[in-house]
């Protein structure tokens, strides 16, 4: 069910989401939390349907906040709140609210929100896109326990790193950390099975994955031990190998979903290690609500600046010998001219 309101107010979209509930025959409140996503218009189609996809495991209430300022100081837009409000099989299994904020009050989301959030339940605000430096000091993420942004979806993410580790507050994460849940825990596995100790690692990917790099900076906290980012082709992070004293542990992920995993004095295997969706990150983030210390260690720690990867040169007397082969090659002989020269060759008989 859905019910539009226009130039609306917060008390209307109560009374909505109560009318809503009554009309499909449930008018019991069975959220566990309030979900916040602060987006544009672009993104918020994604944001909602990543966000109803998680609430199928942690049913709540879905408030999108979507800013519509003033373009232009000459041309001035009245401040309204217009609302989208979804319950039932529209919702998935809790109740949605799409909010655009018009005007000056763009600016003041937080007073908008604050009335209609679940009471004695907790809150969660996601950034998609381009979320803040702080988060803990934006307006929005003051109300939250848990605030999420995603150093996939800015410019430069490896400077947002930067900015977000001088100003983390607790209960503040990031997908980007989120999508290293598999690599570690298959990575600990890993080590455990060898028992030796590590002395560096090394790990390949894209430039300026900002997953690449919080791994890196895990690894430099709890191992204590030089770490060398490597630049591949990507996509994401292609590779994790830890150099010990008995061998070197790799995880090796060149494209699609399974990694190959190779332990010292064990047979190499499969592994399945797909990239998952931005529901499933979400999901998972909604089943903690207190602070991440290994990401905040991570966050603070410092690696070298990564390298490209080298690309085997090919040995002088190689490179003598295939430049020769290239130019002794014969040429292909046009059609026309082969017939030419096999008559000239029966005239010689």
């Amino acid at each position: 069910m859905r019910i539009d309101l226009t130039d609306t107010t917060a008390s209307h979209i109560n009374k909505a989401l109560v009318r809503g509930r009554r009309a499909i025959g449930s008018p019991a409140v069975g959220m566990v939390l309030t979900m916040v996503v602060v987006t544009d218009e672009e993104n918020a189609h994604d944001a909602l349907k990543a966000a109803e996809q998680a609430a199928q495991e942690h049913p709540s209430r879905t408030l999108v906040v979507i800013r519509r300022p003033s373009r232009t100081t000459r041309r001035h837009t009245p401040s309204r709140v217009d609302a989208e409000v979804r319950v039932g099989s529209d919702a998935g299994s809790g109740e949605a609210v799409l909010l655009r904020l018009f005007g000056e009050v763009a600016e003041h989301a937080d007073s908008v929100v604050l009335p209609l959030l679940l009471p004695d339940a907790p809150v969660v605000v996601w950034w998609p896109v381009d979320g803040p430096d702080a988060p803990a000091k934006d307006p929005l993420g003051a109300l939250a326990q848990r605030r999420i942004t995603d150093a996939y979806a800015v410019d430069r993410p490896l400077e947002r790193l930067a900015a977000r580790a001088g100003a983390y507050a607790p209960g503040d994460t990031d997908l980007a950390w989120t999508r290293l849940t598999p690599w570690r825990s298959m990575l600990a596995a890993a080590l455990d099975q060898a028992g030796a100790r590590v002395t560096s690692a090394v790990v390949e990917s894209e430039a300026d994955n900002p997953s690449a790099e919080l791994l890196a900076r895990w690894f430099a906290d709890r191992l204590r031990v030089p770490v060398e980012r490597v630049v591949t082709g990507g996509p994401v992070v292609t590779a994790v190998r830890l150099r010990t004293t008995d061998g070197d542990v790799l995880i090796d992920r060149p494209e699609g979903a399974v990694a190959r995993l190779s332990i010292p004095g064990q047979p190499t295997r499969a592994l399945a290690l797909k990239v998952r969706t931005t529901a499933e990150l979400i999901a998972e983030e909604l089943r903690r609500l207190d602070p991440d210390e290994a990401y905040a260690a991570a966050l603070r720690a410092e690696v070298r600046a990564p390298r490209a990867k080298a690309v085997p040169a090919m040995a002088p007397a190689a490179k003598a010998r295939s430049t020769k082969a290239r130019s002794t090659k014969a040429a292909p002989v046009p059609p026309q001219r082969a017939h030419q020269h096999e008559n000239q060759e029966k005239h010689d008989a």
